[in-house]
């Protein structure tokens, strides 16, 4: 039988836009740096997919710095030699939610890093970061991120740069699961500076991009030295045939209300399916502001993995949260930041929708999940 993916906050299949985009792409010999008129081809190639993914932002083109995807956007980012006008940042603040790269990859010295709790419907604990900033003796850099992507939970992104900037410090977001699921501009997050990847919007994978909202911005300490490409900060000759594909994705993501619609209806229409089925099912930030794609939910004394691995052989593709842990089914860090026990947290699951979704793959996933949830139990009870 056909399978279904439903794994598009992992990933989202390449769109027949930017497979085209990078065809044509393959064709071109030329170095972007060469001045000949093959590397001037290159060259215009990607300026012009730096406009593409510019206006997907809602940024300016000049700002657009082009990367292997969002975690090196984010290593690169997340340092004390980040400044602008008012000098430089001495201390971070990141979210308890946040994705590991943000997490993980910043380049702050341990004592100088701060986290802030999540409530329980998986929500940045304002008060807590109004806290922390105003203990702060130095300049606060502080990460959000726009969507959660275990739980789809929108976070107060605009309300925490308001605190960051009043306190004198920036906010930087993580918008790689918000690009073409809402407005990630600049302007309507307050973000100082934001980055995306490619492969969340159909767009090939290795590749991605970080935006500054102005141009006193600066990174005085790049992560990758050499031929000063990327206006010095991220050197080495550009990925055109990468590039090209994420302005493609790019240009055809922007938000839309009615896919937006869509996929809410798919999604509370699966939710709601399956709470009919299981009294006991939980719905992970049911009670916050979600991405329309996206449900985290949990049937109480079923193990992920089990349930993973027997809707793979079923022919469906989804997760138990985040796809960027090598692979490995572990309790999620977010959910225990929102309180969950850790025996739930054990049972939580992913499934997100994307732009090639149809509604017969929901209604398949749900009549599968319920037979395979009642044929382990059955199990179980054969053997109790």
């Amino acid at each position: 039988m056909e399978r279904v993916y439903l794994d598009y906050n992992a990933t989202a299949p390449l769109r027949p836009q930017a497979r085209d985009a990078m065809l044509r792409a393959l064709d071109l010999p030329g170095n972007p740096s060469s001045v000949h008129e093959e590397g001037r081809a290159a060259r215009r190639l990607i300026d012009e997919a730096r406009g593409q993914v510019a206006q997907a932002l809602g940024a300016d083109a000049r700002y657009v710095t082009f990367t292997s995807g969002g975690t090196e956007a984010a290593n690169l980012v997340l340092s004390p030699s980040l400044r602008d006008k008012a000098g430089q940042v001495t201390d971070l603040i990141v979210s308890a939610g946040e994705h590991a790269c943000v997490l993980e990859g910043h380049r702050f010295a341990p004592e100088r890093i701060h986290r802030v709790p999540l409530d329980p419907k998986g929500r940045l604990d304002l008060c807590a970061l109004k806290a922390l900033l105003e203990g702060i003796e130095g300049r606060a850099l502080v990460a959000v991120q726009a969507a959660n992507n275990e739980t789809g939970v929108l976070q107060p992104v605009a309300e925490a740069a308001g605190l960051a900037h009043e306190a004198g410090g920036l906010l930087v977001c993580d918008a790689v699961q918000g690009l073409g699921r809402m407005d990630v501009s600049p302007a309507a997050l307050g973000a100082d500076a934001l980055f995306v990847s490619a492969h969340k919007i159909g767009g090939p994978k290795g590749v991605g991009a970080l935006a500054f909202a102005r141009g006193d911005l600066h990174i005085e300490a790049a992560l990758i030295r050499g031929g000063g490409q990327e206006r010095g900060l991220r050197s080495g000759t550009e990925n055109p045939v990468a590039i090209a594909g994420f302005g493609a994705a790019a240009a055809v993501s922007h938000p839309d209300g009615t896919e937006i619609a869509r996929l809410g209806a798919l999604r509370d229409g699966l939710e709601a399916a399956l709470a009919a089925a299981f009294g006991d099912l939980v719905v992970f930030g049911a009670g916050a502001p979600r991405l329309a794609n996206t449900s985290c939910f949990a049937v109480p004394g079923l193990p992920a993995e089990t349930l993973l691995i027997a809707l793979d052989l079923a022919g469906f593709a989804i997760s138990s949260g985040s796809a960027c842990s090598s692979g490995k089914v572990r309790p999620s860090h977010v959910l225990a930041a929102m309180g969950v026990e850790a025996g739930l947290a054990r049972c939580a699951l992913r499934v997100s929708l994307g732009y090639d979704t149809r509604d017969c793959d929901v209604e398949r996933f749900c009549e599968t999940f319920q037979k395979t949830v009642w044929s382990i139990r059955e199990r179980r009870t054969a053997r109790a």
